[in-house]
Parts: C-alpha cells; structure tokens; sequence
C-alpha cells in the first residue's frame, strides 16, 4: 500500500515541472496552463500567434508563466522553439498539444487547400512538436505529452470533414507515439473536450435551442463542461497520479459520449 502522504494531493502536484502548452492564450490552453500554475508547476510556456493575448493571459499566471510567439503551422520553427524553451527555462517535462483551428463548411464545398490548411494545422504540427520534444524527453527517460482532440474524433459530426480527419488523426498518433515513446519513460495521452461553456459556445447555443436540447438530452450529467473540468484532466494526465497511464483518450463530456 502506498504511503499516507503518496495517497494524498502530493501525487497530483507538479511541482518543479516546466511545461509548454500551445494556442495558451485563451480557451482551453489557458485553462490548462491556469491549473498548472496551481498545482505547483515551476514555469509554463504558452504560445501562440497573438503577442498581445500571450502578453496579457502570462500576466494573469502569477509570474510562473512565459510566452514566446510561435505559429505551428511553420514546422521549421519548432525545433528552435523547443531549443530555445529549454535554453531559458530548463528541460521540458509536458507538452501539451492543443493549437487548433476548425471549420464548419459543406463537405461539398471544402476545398483542397481549406482541407489542407486544417491538417497542417491540427494534426502535422502536433507529429512534428510532439517528436522535437519527444527525442528530448527520450534522452532523459520522463516526461508526458498530452494532446487535446475533440468528439469529432470519437463520432461523426456534419460539416466538419477536415476537422473531424485532423483530430482522427491525432487520436491514433496519440497511440502510435505511446506505443513507441512509453517503453522509455515517456507518455502520451489524448484528451476529448465535450461540449465546454464559452462565449462563442453561448451564442451558438442560445441561438439554436433544439441543438442544445438535444446535446443535454445525449449527456448524463445534464450540463455543460468548464474549461477548469478540461484542465483538472490534464493535471492528472501531467502527474504522478497517472503513471502508468499511456496511449488512452479521456472524454471529458459528461458522458455525452456514451449518451443514447
């Protein structure tokens, strides 16, 4: 039995740990970055395309964040980004993917570029980064990567074919990387938001009611999710708590979906 003290929140503390965590600014990757901070983490890396919105969300972090302004889509540049995050603040022990962009577009009407953009974007960035600083965190036997995918992974959603491909994508690199990374000490673990509360998420909403009738009457927990419920599942996923945890995708949904 583990002792008194490895039983507690001690086993969920990030303490020491320098994490990077892309599209930081907002959302999500903000909501995650936040419950780093809390859970004691040394220094989280937020990036992103927006200096300003960077600038603005690493204010908000209690001085344990930095920002460097990074687009994704420039393959190129990661290396150096994953160079330089290590050469200022130590070596990194998260990453998580989460830099996304979607688009809501007749299947019919997408085009080759639009389809390409996407997957650039969502599923080749996150290959190229997760193997930049997966070699490192090779070197050093840790580390946990953790890459943010979508329930357009797990069902078919309309008008979203590209989106639904990317974060498809994602869900089975997130296994392939498991199975290839883990036998040296390295995790990787995907996660599925459900429907989380935001503001666009709001106005979506309010302004089609039968949707969102239906989408709580598909969810158990009759409710909408948080970014904080999002986050929380990242800590563990970034923790000791989950050590022998790797290759699976948490739904973060609210049973949505499993719902009938």
């Amino acid at each position: 039995m583990l002792e008194k003290q490895r039983m507690g929140h001690s086993l969920f503390q990030l303490t020491g740990k320098i994490a990077i965590v892309t599209g930081g600014g907002t959302g999500l990757g903000f909501g995650i970055a936040k419950a780093f901070v809390e859970a004691g983490l040394e220094k989280v890396v937020i990036t992103g395309r927006r200096e300003q919105v960077l600038k603005d969300a690493s204010h908000e972090l209690s001085g344990r964040a930095e920002y460097i302004v990074n687009d994704v889509t420039d393959l190129n540049s990661l290396p150096g980004l994953v160079e330089e995050v290590e050469n200022r603040f130590g070596s990194v022990d998260i990453l998580v993917n989460n830099a996304g962009i979607n688009q809501k577009k007749d299947t019919l009407e997408v085009s080759d570029r639009e389809f390409e953009n996407i997957i650039q974007t969502n599923l080749n960035s996150v290959f190229a980064l997760s193997r930049d600083v997966g070699n490192r965190m090779i070197e050093r036997k840790r580390g946990s990567i953790i890459n943010i995918i979508s329930m357009a992974a797990l069902y078919g959603i309309p008008r979203v074919a590209a989106y639904s491909a990317s974060k498809s994508g994602v869900l089975g690199l997130t296994r392939a990387l498991a199975v290839d990374f883990s036998p040296h000490g390295v995790r990787v673990n995907a996660i599925a938001p459900g429907f989380i509360t935001s503001a666009m998420h709001e106005k979506a909403f309010n302004a089609d009611p039968e949707r969102k009738r239906r989408v709580l009457e598909r969810t158990p927990m009759q409710r909408f999710g948080t970014a904080e419920d999002v986050a929380l599942a990242a800590v563990y996923l970034a923790s000791d708590a989950s050590k022998f945890v790797t290759g699976i995708n948490l739904p973060v949904d609210g049973g949505n979906s499993i719902g009938f």
